[in-house]
């Protein structure tokens, strides 16, 4: 039996018609986004079909979007017989994990990131965050560059991604001060990203107090399967670590880099990004040009990887 690794993607893999082929010839999937709309109290799929993108983009409905076009891609490959080794997700990504390793349910974890996304939206003022991607620069480097801003610039490490990849989180003037830095000292490109917000970075906590009392709600399970949590990229299946690792993330870099060397370390034939884009897959391949790696958003790559996984098993 072939030995994959469900990886499901975060926030910016969002794009208007997502999951629409999947639900046009899946009688599970058009149920599952039904469902989806009554657990949400609105017309999610509607605004996935159809947009307005800016709408879609908004964090809250992102969000889960995106975990349900993820996990309804996971139920059709679990009616196939296809079960990860374990799984990953890059931010609110860890979420759709978590339930494709079976530590939360469908029905909790909707709204849940739905409310996540309302909180991480309020816990800083609109346009005064922002993330930036810094290229061709390593880890120390960049910290070393952080560490001379004033304390009145926040900027934090947001996503360790791959070699010479990395994203910083934080104020609006730190961002600004820190991309003129970074570039006088040796970065390729610092490119600002399309977000609401400072996401990752220390100003995330004031959500911590409400989102805390959001997940007090939620029945955690015992994982399945391992997931490789953002915080550590260590593998947890204990349900109450994985409450505490949830708090963490919002303020904490996502260390996906290390999470995918960690679990090429077990044994893997292919990593299979589900839901919506290619964004992970590319990141895998910056990480181990030798990594096999399949995405899975619609009927077609859907047969692509199913004839590989069932050839010869």
């Amino acid at each position: 039996m072939k030995r994959v690794a469900f990886l499901f993607p975060g926030q910016g893999s969002q794009a208007v018609g997502m999951g629409k082929d999947f639900y046009d010839q899946y009688a599970d999937v058009k149920e599952l986004f039904h469902q989806a709309d009554q657990l949400l109290g609105k017309e999610l799929t509607k605004l996935m079909f159809e947009g307005p993108k800016e709408e879609l983009t908004e964090t809250e409905n992102a969000q889960p979007a995106l975990l349900l076009s993820g996990i309804a891609v996971g139920k059709l490959l679990q009616k196939e017989n296809i079960q990860p080794v374990m799984t990953a997700g890059h931010s609110l990504g860890e979420y759709s994990a978590l339930v494709a390793s079976g530590a939360m349910s469908f029905e909790e974890a909707l709204p849940l990131v739905a409310t996540r996304g309302r909180l991480m939206e309020e816990a800083f003022p609109k346009g005064r965050g922002s993330m930036a991607a810094v290229l061709g620069m390593s880890q120390a480097e960049i910290e070393q560059t952080l560490n001379q801003l004033d304390d009145d610039e926040v900027v934090d490490l947001a996503n360790l991604n791959c070699p010479g990849q990395i994203v910083i989180s934080g104020s609006k003037e730190g961002i600004d001060r820190a991309a003129e830095r970074l570039k006088e000292n040796g970065a390729k490109r610092v490119m600002p990203l399309n977000v609401s917000g400072p996401f990752h970075s220390r100003l995330m906590r004031p959500a911590n107090e409400q989102f805390t009392k959001e997940l007090d709600g939620v029945s955690f399970r015992n994982a399945e399967i391992p997931v490789y949590a953002n915080v550590t990229a260590e593998p947890v299946t204990d349900k109450n670590n994985v409450k505490d690792l949830l708090i963490r993330q919002l303020y904490s870099p996502v260390r996906f880099e290390e999470s995918i060397r960690n679990m090429l370390n077990e044994d893997i034939d292919a990593f299979v990004e589900l839901g919506t884009g290619k964004v992970l897959s590319g990141l895998v391949r910056k990480i181990d040009r030798k990594a096999k790696t399949f995405v899975v958003q619609d009927p077609d790559s859907f047969n692509t990887f199913l004839s590989w996984y069932k050839e010869d098993s």
